[in-house]
């Protein structure tokens, strides 16, 4: 499968307004700041901070397209030729937000929980890469194909919601 860059921060842009309008409509919200440009986040892999009363969170949010496969994509590697893990395998993030930007379908996942179990399991899920032209050449992302039903069952604190 192919994908272009414009393709990926379309979807990226349309998850990050969507998320970021139903975290500020939430009751206990005190502020959304979304840190997707500032380097020191972009290093630890973290998309936004959000404010409770009770607590500071750190989001990394993932939009996908490809709901009809009831699967969640986690990378484990963003670009396969210059060996760069996937954000999966290294955001500092609490909160792993997976979102649906078709059916507005948001999957929180606990992180670190969700990566340590995934982890010792990944070998029982099919590997995926995709291609993303970037000028005359092109990376490869890699990740593993996850059903939900299998990470919702398996992993304790996975909520969905509908936005």
């Amino acid at each position: 499968m192919t994908y272009t860059m414009h393709d990926a921060l379309e979807v990226a842009k349309l998850a990050a307004t969507d998320i970021e309008a139903w975290l500020c409509s939430k009751a206990e919200t005190i502020s959304v700041v979304n840190v997707e440009n500032d380097p020191d986040y972009q290093r630890r892999d973290i998309d936004l901070i959000w404010t409770t009363q009770n607590s500071e969170i750190l989001i990394e949010i993932k939009g996908d397209r490809w709901n009809k496969t009831r699967n969640l994509f986690f990378e484990t590697h963003s670009n396969l030729e210059k060996g760069t893990p996937g954000c999966f395998m290294y955001t500092e993030a609490d909160w792993l937000f997976y979102y649906f930007v078709n059916t507005r379908q948001l999957y929180r996942l606990p992180m670190p929980k969700t990566r340590e179990w995934f982890l010792i399991t990944m070998r029982r899920f099919r590997e995926r890469s995709t291609t993303t032209p970037v000028g005359s050449r092109y990376y490869t992302t890699v990740g593993r194909l996850v059903p939900i039903t299998t990470v919702m069952l398996e992993v304790a604190g996975i909520k969905m919601e509908q936005l």
